[in-house]
Formats: structure tokens, C-alpha cells, sequence
């Protein structure tokens, strides 16, 4: 448990810890990890690519506004990654709805199916429908359970916004869009 640790306050020392949203292994000997930065864009991988988002900033959604969070944890173990997600709005207005893109580092196999809110974008990239999140309301719930392509050592997960409905303002989009580095230990990495 103490080289995971190790590889993940590298990773944060290398990235920059402060600059973004928390992510690290959890376990009883772990507890939470480092802080590892996302900036406005960022490259997963050779050809996968997150941000900038829709919808953000003031000019943006005509005063509508709506702060979507995502937060829950990353499992990758003899070649399956597990994703537990949960999407909440905290405000002000009401979303019918909003897609999250979660980007890995490394292909996933072919021929899995996905939830009915969900879709491949490529063998790197799910996109999931939140459904209806009312303003400090109700959370939406995803649970993936994948396989990759091949036996990787880790990986890297991008959880972002890639729609709100309505193209609603965000003005504090540092809790929908983590990055998170899970080492194939079977532990939660939590973002």
C-alpha cells in the first residue's frame, strides 16, 4: 500500500497538487489522497481529448445557472475498471438534463454494453445522461462496469460535463470535471 501511495503523491507533485479537483486511493491504511490538477483542456491518451466545456462561463445560458457536481470512485483490477458516479445540481435552476464524458487513457474491449443512459463515443470515451437533476434535488446514479482492451498497470479517468441542458452557466465547473490516476490495486480511488 505505501508504493501506491508513493506513485500517487508523485503523480500530484508532477501535475501540481492545488490546481484542481482531489483525487487518491482510500483504503484503511491509504486514506485520502493528494490533490492532482485539470486544467481548461486536457489529452487522454493519444487522441482523446476533454474540455473546454459548453455552457460555461457568464456569457453563457442568458442567467440561468446551474452548479452540476460529479463525484464517486475509480476501481481498475485484472483488467476491469469499476466507475461509481453520482451527478447532483446544487443550483440555482433545474436541469432536464446533462451529459457526462468520462475519458480513459486506455482502450476498453469491444462489445460491451452500457447502460441504457450511456453510449461509446470511441473505445476510450463513455457518455452518460444524468436524467432530470433538480436544483438541490434528487442525484443521478451511474455504475460501469468495464473491461480494457488489454492488462494495464493504470490508467487515467477524465470525468467532465460535456452538455447541460439549456446550455445553463457554471460558474464553478471545478467540481464537475476531475481527473484521476487508478493503479490496477482493486482500491477505490475516490474524485
Amino acid at each position: 500500500m505505501k508504493s501506491v501511495l508513493g506513485v500517487v503523491l508523485a503523480a500530484s507533485a508532477v501535475m501540481g497538487a492545488g490546481a484542481g479537483a482531489s483525487a487518491g486511493a482510500v483504503g484503511p491504511e491509504a486514506g485520502v489522497g493528494p490533490v492532482i490538477g485539470v486544467g481548461p483542456e486536457v489529452r487522454v491518451g493519444p487522441e482523446v481529448r476533454v474540455g473546454p466545456e459548453v455552457g460555461v462561463g457568464p456569457e453563457a445560458g442568458g442567467g440561468v445557472e446551474a452548479d452540476l457536481a460529479h463525484h464517486g470512485h475509480v476501481s481498475l483490477w485484472d483488467g476491469r475498471v469499476g466507475v461509481w458516479l453520482v451527478s447532483e445540481n446544487h443550483g440555482p435552476s433545474d436541469l432536464s438534463q446533462a451529459t457526462v464524458r468520462l475519458a480513459f487513457s486506455e482502450p476498453m474491449a469491444g462489445g460491451q454494453e452500457l447502460p441504457t443512459a450511456c453510449l461509446w463515443s470511441s473505445d476510450r470515451v463513455v457518455s452518460c445522461r444524468t436524467g432530470e437533476l433538480r436544483a438541490a434535488g434528487d442525484v443521478g446514479e451511474l455504475a460501469l462496469d468495464l473491461r480494457t482492451a488489454g492488462l494495464p498497470d493504470e490508467l487515467t479517468v477524465e470525468i467532465a460535463t460535456a452538455w447541460r441542458d439549456g446550455a445553463a452557466a457554471d460558474r464553478n465547473p471545478g467540481n464537475d470535471r476531475h481527473r484521476v490516476l487508478v493503479l490496477a490495486t482493486g482500491d477505490p480511488y475516490v474524485f
